[in-house]
């Protein structure tokens, strides 16, 4: 669990109250006195953890309901993520769009009031090696929210430090270029000043490895073909530099692959040696725990599983595809603690469920739907050697007994038989079933140039309801929420298709 005790918006003072708009909900943190001793610093970049608590449930809805993983049209249609799953044009006024915005730039100008009030105050830090490591979180944290939202929706206002609503006013979107250059800059700041672990009341905190794969994912995604001429994927070809980092958090002999898939998501097993960073709650029913456990789950199966209400509704339920559930061969070892198939609800019916149980544990429940106390585990080690695999298979130096090795390491742990000539069609299709419910299959198609052919063949086979749209290039980014265009007309320009 969580032990930098991150949740500090309570901490009054830090990064108060919002502005008029939407845009950048900021506040000038340090009209108050704060940031005269290393702990007002320390509680700052604290606070900037906490944008993080919500940022999970925007994985679930932005890209699992986005991609073929999952099938929830809806009944009515009136859940966000309907929407989103049905490639509707419409999403710019979705809250689900508007709160995603506001939530990440609210930490990326935490993180620049960290950032500046270090450059103009930071010698209250005696010690250098931590003024470094605080920079070095900022910077982390901020590229984490930029490169999220590169991805959602391609070119983005660009702050390097705090601004008033009123300076907000003049600054326009940047390309996706000139997002990407700051991005790689904080990153490489962050691996090369931060420390590769914590103990103790720090262990949460990023690390230099958590910086280093990450970064490797942005070349990653970057080298993609360029399917939107504002998307993510630029068609740099920077396989090697990814590589590169996933071989140094490789050969740092930190992580391992555990002999057991359920174990990785145990609540008794958190910060094992297959997780090289997540996203941290506190346990004990104190109201600081997860909620994205709760956007996978039918309301009716809480209603009978767990002491109080949360869940989707009947009309919005998060099916599993059965196309996905279809890909996984007899006997493998990660559906059962993948998956929740069917339930007896509270009139004593049978129902064919289908959705994500990986991170629940009912014995575990925390006071509300809020407060679940599972870690989010937003880099894996099995993540990084399937990546190794992907860069290979995209040109980077090694071989395919490498790739063989990686995809059968996997295979094995869910008790399959070995496979040869891996291709790269083969190398997704295992990654899709190892990463079920873990939001990482819509970026995967994105950055390897598949998402278009995979989502419109899916469609045809899967979509019953007749609701979903047919996928195009417009879609692999989101729209600029709407009451951000309101703010001030002219000033951004929504993206194509909306």
């Amino acid at each position: 669990m969580r032990n930098i005790v991150p949740f500090l918006m309570l901490l009054l003072g830090i990064v108060g109250c919002e502005g008029d708009l939407d845009l950048a909900p900021i506040s000038d943190a340090g009209s108050n006195g704060f940031y005269n001793t290393e702990d007002d610093f320390i509680q700052a970049i604290n606070g900037t953890y906490e944008t993080l608590r919500f940022h999970p449930d925007r994985y679930v809805d932005l890209d699992e309901c986005r991609s073929d993983n999952i099938y929830t049209p809806g009944q009515s249609g009136v859940r966000d993520w309907n929407a989103i799953n049905n490639f509707q044009n419409t999403l710019a006024t979705l809250g689900t769009i508007r709160n995603v915005w506001n939530d990440c730039f609210n930490g990326i100008m935490r993180a620049n009031t960290v950032l500046d009030r270090l450059e103009e105050n930071g010698s209250v830090i005696s010690d250098a090696n931590l003024r470094a490591r605080i920079e070095g979180e900022a910077k982390f944290l901020r590229s984490l929210l930029y490169f999220d939202m590169v991805k959602w929706f391609g070119k983005l206002p660009l702050f390097e430090s705090f601004v008033t609503p009123s300076e907000a006013l003049s600054i326009g979107r940047s390309p996706v270029e000139d997002i990407y250059a700051l991005i790689i800059s904080d990153l490489e700041y962050a691996a090369a000043n931060l420390p590769a672990s914590y103990g103790g009341a720090d262990a949460g905190r990023a690390t230099s490895m958590a910086a280093k794969s990450i970064l490797a994912k942005v070349y990653l995604t970057r080298s993609g073909p360029e399917l939107h001429p504002d998307g993510p994927c630029l068609g740099t070809n920077e396989y090697g530099q990814a590589l590169d980092l996933l071989n140094e958090v490789i050969n740092s002999n930190r992580f391992e692959m555990l002999d057991d898939y359920a174990a990785i998501f145990d609540y008794n097993n958190e910060g094992n040696k297959e997780i090289v960073w997540d996203i941290q709650y506190i346990s004990g029913g104190l109201g600081v725990g997860a909620l994205f456990p709760t956007a996978y789950y039918d309301e009716a199966w809480a209603r009978v599983n767990l002491p109080f209400a949360g869940g989707n509704p009947g009309d919005g339920t998060k099916d599993i595809s059965e196309d996905l559930l279809s890909a996984y061969a007899a006997g493998d070892l990660r559906v059962e603690p993948t998956f929740l198939l069917d339930y007896t609800d509270d009139a004593g019916t049978l129902i064919d469920a289908q959705f994500y149980d990986k991170f629940m544990d009912v014995s575990k429940a925390g006071g509300d739907r809020f407060d679940w106390p599972i870690n989010y585990p937003l880099i894996r080690y099995t993540d990084i050697l399937m990546m190794k695999a992907e860069c290979i298979l995209q040109g980077a130096s090694g071989s395919q007994d490498e790739v063989d090795a990686i995809v059968n390491a996997v295979r094995q742990r869910a008790g399959l038989a070995p496979v040869s000539n891996v291709s790269l069609d083969m190398l997704l299709e295992e990654r899709r079933k190892e990463f079920a419910g873990e939001n990482t299959r819509w970026n995967v198609l994105v950055r390897t140039g598949k998402v278009l052919d995979v989502m419109n063949a899916w469609i045809a086979q899967e979509d019953a309801s007749g609701k979903m749209e047919q996928v195009t290039a417009n879609d692999i980014i989101y729209p600029i929420p709407q009451d951000q265009l309101d703010v001030k007309r002219g000033l951004y320009e929504q993206n194509p298709g909306y």
